[in-house]
């Protein structure tokens, strides 16, 4: 149920944003993860609290499955004082250390040596913690990529790579841009463990990353596919021209909320508990929503730096 519950936040909270963009409610863009919940959650069940996350341009799902605050993150994406960065970040570039969680990133592929660099500091300092660094398919084909995973499997890191393989770079197929025919094969040229599962299904999800999170801390890294699947477009421009209307139905009936609700219920739990718990979910959203909107916007000494 505390799966359920935090998919059913990510996916209300993202469905908010999405809204708000449509009506010009917030600028800039965002990178949004509906469909992808399940990656999210199962992967960072598999951590300890003060295990660290570094995320991507579509983070907002990792932030919240870390334990993060709905009301902080959509304040920080309206722009306002009370926001992680106070405004000054936006969708892309948002941190919590409190929780462990950081740093999302804007730049394809940016965040997996910064994530590399604190696995290293964490063997250096012995702390005992992993550190889990979630990239899409696209990333994986970044110079980046491949030197971070040779200096994890060199140095014997204490670390995780999950591949959120939602099938498109953008626009364009993944099976047209990498030369092998599965992401998680390339962690044998790092001399590293490659896993790939279900990225539609958290209990799968969880199964498969939990033993790489504990063989991380033993300094043995993996890297773990996800093969999930965004029903919303790259970004909110994105009109999704290159993938027909029958895929995406195909996927959505593999949706990683409804196979959630499914066990659930076949283990007993009632439907009106299930429906709670999305009422739950669609209310913290609704009063993230309100209170930041009724938060001030940052001043000048915010803005250039002085606060």
């Amino acid at each position: 149920m505390e799966w359920l519950g935090r998919m059913l936040l990510i996916r209300r909270f993202e469905e908010k944003i999405d809204a708000l963009f449509a009506r010009g409610a917030i600028g800039g863009t965002s990178h949004l993860c509906v469909g992808q919940e399940a990656c999210a959650v199962g992967a960072i069940a598999a951590l300890r609290g003060e295990d660290m996350v570094v995320s991507n341009h579509r983070g907002h799902g990792h932030l919240l499955a870390k334990g993060g605050d709905p009301k902080r993150l959509m304040a920080e994406l309206l722009g306002k004082a009370t926001g992680y960065c106070r405004g000054k970040g936006g969708s892309q570039h948002v941190m919590d250390r409190a929780i462990g969680f950081m740093g999302s990133n804007g730049i394809t592929g940016g965040g997996i040596p910064i994530a590399t660099g604190l696995a290293l500091a964490q063997k250096l300092r012995r702390t005992g913690k992993v550190v889990m660094c979630f990239f899409g398919d696209g990333a994986q084909n970044q110079g980046t990529f491949h030197e971070s995973l040779n200096m994890a499997g060199a140095w014997k890191l204490p670390i995780v790579y999950v591949c959120e393989n939602n099938l498109y770079g953008m626009s364009a197929r993944v099976q047209d841009m990498t030369a092998v025919a599965h992401i998680y094969e390339r962690a044998a040229a790092y001399s590293m463990r490659g896993v790939m599962s279900d990225g539609m299904d958290a209990a799968l999800v969880y199964e498969a990353v939990a033993p790489c999170v504990e063989a991380a801390r033993e300094g043995r890294p993996s890297l773990v596919e996800l093969l999930t699947y965004r029903y919303l477009g790259h970004s909110k421009s994105d009109l999704r021209v290159y993938r027909s209307r029958e895929e995406e139905e195909a996927w959505k009936a593999k949706d990683c909320i409804a196979r959630s609700r499914q066990r659930l219920a076949g283990a007993g739990v009632a439907e009106a508990e299930l429906d709670r718990a999305d009422r739950e979910a669609r209310e913290a959203v609704e009063a993230a929503y309100r209170e930041a909107v009724a938060a001030p916007v940052a001043g000048e000494d915010v803005a250039l730096g002085l606060a």
